[in-house]
């Protein structure tokens, strides 16, 4: 193919290597075969768009027929059609626009992709002479040579999509000031798009100004964006009518909630640094420019850092905002207390939805609570946070809120729904009544084939999800819910009465404190319950008055009903080995709806095939059943997790939890002030006691106080070194080439600067042997008070049993 000679008069050819690092060609090395006069008064320019993301050399095999990579002997795609709305040599157009519009509106009639890639530009006036649009697949990814720095962060590996194809289309512009056609390639070296799969190429997404009326429409009905793709696709009739995809329209709306939250994201962050300043154990973090280019938000208060470390066993990401519910983008992290009432572990502002985002998101969250993730968490049915979840929480068990699936189902399944009533309670029916695996796959097959709905695509989709939603594939995780079939308090409740379709950012600053306090009052009136509310026995069993001394009073409420339902049922013997047997548990005149549990006499073990105590952390009917046969009076310690108990926030549990975080960083500004704020809280709660400790307690403060005054008297002659502050004080950058975390006190007249320097070193040394023992004085004392504290239920359990054994 040959290019039409252009006039060289007053231009000069120049190649723009800008961008392009070690790859740059050197024109004399590699001369390229381009049959055009070159003189030295034009420029040459090549053009990747800047959604191109692939690093491709601007000269590599554009007009180069030799090129290695292609062969005269490969097979070409010739595009079909009308050949009068090709272009051809000589076509001429008002404008370059006008030229690109036409060859992009070609290429989805015949299903490629355009971009712009070389101009050429007069260095007279610097006015574009010469524009060359090419298919997308034209040229090579350039293979990059550089090594790999080990620091640098593995991105996830790109598709090959670049060819070497040669399709394309030259314009010039004549003196006339319109454009022609000077050159046009037919020919592809790859497989043309069907029509119904245009819309997924790159250059011919767009969203239209109707489709933003409509997507602006459904956001601000909190609608998110699978529901409003699906109203798009409805409303254009196809998906390939629609013009865009799902990810353009997450795109369109993270920028579209920039615009709708304005300035009031600022009244955001100024809320939360006032409440970093106010208590430096108050985190937040802002992904992206806090001045620019802010994207997502996260914070998270003392008391839900502190709740994190009693009850984080078990997380739920409420994203609840996606639904007609909330307007605005917010999420918070929720867990269960020990009454089973929902605890707030950090909230977070999302306005950009991405997978990056998601990931930086669960990240920071993750350094807020001490680096330790959760057991299990529960999430939407969401592709990209499934994503982001596992890569940060590899070893967490993830679940998808089956209650988002049936709120999915409505929409999916509407003709299904209505002209078959029958099959949503079926559906209900086969993932919540099933108790074991082989039952629901039985179940849920024959549903299918019972509506004849094999080939529906969604539910094909939540199918192959099923062991991330179906509660037979869960129950051998703990998710602290006491029930399959009935939904949690705990999920998506946490804000409910405070934030709703109106609720503007401004506002939601105000109603967020009320909530808060909302919850803590709840907590401390459950609390007060427990401790002032004796509750009514049912039975004269040793073990329902165990319980009903241990647990909260809702979670004793639970296992009293579990413990009463066990009259009702019987237990029989149906395998015994030396130290397990096996009983067959069913209830009255009900054996053909029979569980199995094994148990293991000599260390007073027990699992059921309900698996209940494994998803909830309470004993199931069937094993009770079995303690009764075989005289258990008590429940073993090992069945009462702590966090059921109404000691669940006592003992060294947040020291455990977060001794990590204290090693790694116990020289920061908020550690330091977790520390002493959880020691002087020792003082008050054994100061109380009696006038005489608390006698003792005031004079030990006050000597405290002034060793403190004192110290603050000497602050001069003391440097502090910190590389784990948070803040962005001039200090503290002062601080920032000195990560050793150390503190070094020089009371001394000024000594040489090699003096000192041996001085500090021989301090950091000796500091680093200190530090290193009390690590390991730490570790044993946590584990002697574990023992402890493990030791003293036993013995609480073996005092209990004798007292029985007395009065019988």
């Amino acid at each position: 193919m040959e290019l039409e000679p252009v006039s060289m008069a007053n231009e000069v050819i120049e190649f723009d290597m800008m961008g392009l690092g070690d790859d740059t060609m050197d024109i004399h090395q590699h001369p390229i075969h381009v049959n055009v006069d070159v003189d030295e008064h034009e420029e040459v320019e090549d053009e990747q768009g800047e959604e191109e993301k692939q690093h491709i050399h601007p000269l590599r095999n554009f007009y180069h027929s030799q090129n290695s990579h292609s062969s005269t002997a490969a097979q070409l795609y010739i595009p079909q059609g009308d050949t009068n709305l090709e272009p051809y040599e000589g076509m001429e157009f008002e404008s370059e626009e006008a030229a690109k519009a036409f060859y992009n509106s070609y290429a989805r009639r015949v299903g490629f992709s355009t971009r712009v890639s070389m101009s050429r530009r007069s260095r007279r006036d610097g006015a574009i002479i010469q524009r060359s649009f090419v298919c997308a697949k034209e040229g090579f990814r350039v293979d990059k040579d550089k090594p790999a720095c080990p620091d640098t962060r593995v991105k996830r590996p790109r598709a090959e999509t670049r060819v070497g194809c040669k399709a394309m289309l030259v314009v010039k512009i004549r003196d006339s000031g319109r454009w022609a056609v000077s050159a046009f390639v037919k020919e592809h070296n790859h497989e043309l798009v069907p029509p119904d799969k245009v819309h997924c190429l790159r250059s011919h997404r767009h969203v239209s100004g109707s489709a933003k009326s409509l997507i602006d429409t459904l956001q601000g009905a909190g609608i998110g964006p699978s529901g409003i793709m699906s109203a798009l696709i409805k409303e254009y009739g196809g998906i390939s009518n629609v013009g865009f995809t799902e990810r353009d329209c997450r795109n369109y709306m993270r920028s579209s909630r920039q615009r709708t939250l304005g300035g009031d994201t600022q009244l955001l962050l100024d809320y939360l640094r006032n409440k970093h300043s106010e208590n430096p154990a108050f985190f937040y973090a802002v992904q992206g420019d806090e001045d620019q280019c802010m994207s997502n938000i996260f914070w998270a208060d003392p008391k839900a850092r502190t709740n994190y470390t009693y009850f984080g066993d078990t997380v739920t990401f409420d994203t609840t905002y996606r639904s007609n519910r909330y307007r605005l983008p917010f999420a918070p992290f929720t867990g269960v207390n020990h009454h089973g009432q929902p605890v707030l572990f950090g909230c977070a502002l999302l306005i950009n939805e991405s997978e990056e985002s998601f990931i930086w998101l669960f990240k920071t969250w993750l350094v807020a609570m001490s680096g330790r993730p959760p057991v299990s968490i529960t999430t939407d049915h969401d592709r990209v946070i499934r994503l982001a979840v596992t890569q940060v929480f590899p070893e967490t068990r993830h679940r998808f809120c089956k209650w988002h699936i049936f709120n999915e189902c409505q929409e999916k399944l509407s003709h299904v729904l209505s002209e078959h009533p029958s099959f949503e309670p079926e559906l209900h029916k086969c993932v919540n009544l099933t108790e074991s695996i082989e039952e629901f796959e039985s179940c849920w097959l024959s549903m299918i084939d019972t509506y004849h709905l094999k080939e529906h695509e969604w539910l094909q989709s939540i199918y192959s999800d099923r062991r991330q939603w179906v509660p037979a594939y869960l129950r051998d995780t703990f998710f602290a819910e006491m029930s399959i079939t009935q939904r949690s308090d705990s999920i998506n409740s946490y804000f409910d009465g405070y934030i709703n379709a109106s609720t503007t950012l401004q506002l939601f600053v105000k109603q967020y404190e009320k909530a808060l306090e909302s919850r803590y009052e709840k907590e401390v009136k459950a609390d007060y319950d427990t401790i002032n509310t004796a509750p009514v026995l049912k039975t004269p069993s040793p073990m329902e008055k165990q319980a009903s001394e241990m647990y909260t009073k809702k979670l004793f409420v639970k296992f009293q009903e579990e413990l009463v339902e066990t009259l009702t049922f019987l237990a029989t013997k149906v395998e015994d080995e030396e130290a397990i047997t096996v009983y067959r548990v069913a209830k009255f005149e009900e054996n053909h709806n029979a569980y199995f549990v094994s148990f293991n006499v000599h260390e007073m073990k027990a699992t059921c095939s309900c698996q209940m105590f494994e998803f909830s952390g309470l004993l199931c009917r069937h094993i009770l059943t079995v303690f009764r046969v075989k005289n258990v009076l008590t429940l073993p310690s090992h069945y009462v997790l702590k966090r059921w108990t109404r000691n669940a926030k006592s003992g060294v549990i947040l020291e455990e939890h977060t001794s990590t975080l204290h090693i790694r960083s116990r020289e920061s500004h908020t550690v330091r002030y977790g520390n002493l704020r959880h020691e002087a809280l020792k003082y008050v709660d054994e100061g109380v006691k009696s006038v005489e400790i608390y006698n003792v307690a005031m004079e030990a403060l006050q000597e405290a106080a002034n060793k403190v005054v004192l110290a603050k008297k000497n602050s001069g002659a003391v440097v502090i070194t910190n590389g784990a502050g948070t803040e962005d004080h001039p200090h503290q950058r002062r601080w920032a080439n000195n990560t050793s975390g150390t503190q070094k006190w020089s009371l001394k007249p000024p000594a040489s600067m090699d003096d000192q320097d041996r001085k500090i070193q021989k301090l950091q040394r000796q500091l680093e042997r200190a530090t290193r023992k009390c690590e390991v004085y730490r570790a044993n004392l946590l584990s002697v008070l574990k023992d402890i504290e493990e030791q003293k239920l036993e013995l609480s359990v073996k005092v209990q049993n004798i007292k029985l054994g007395m009065k019988d």
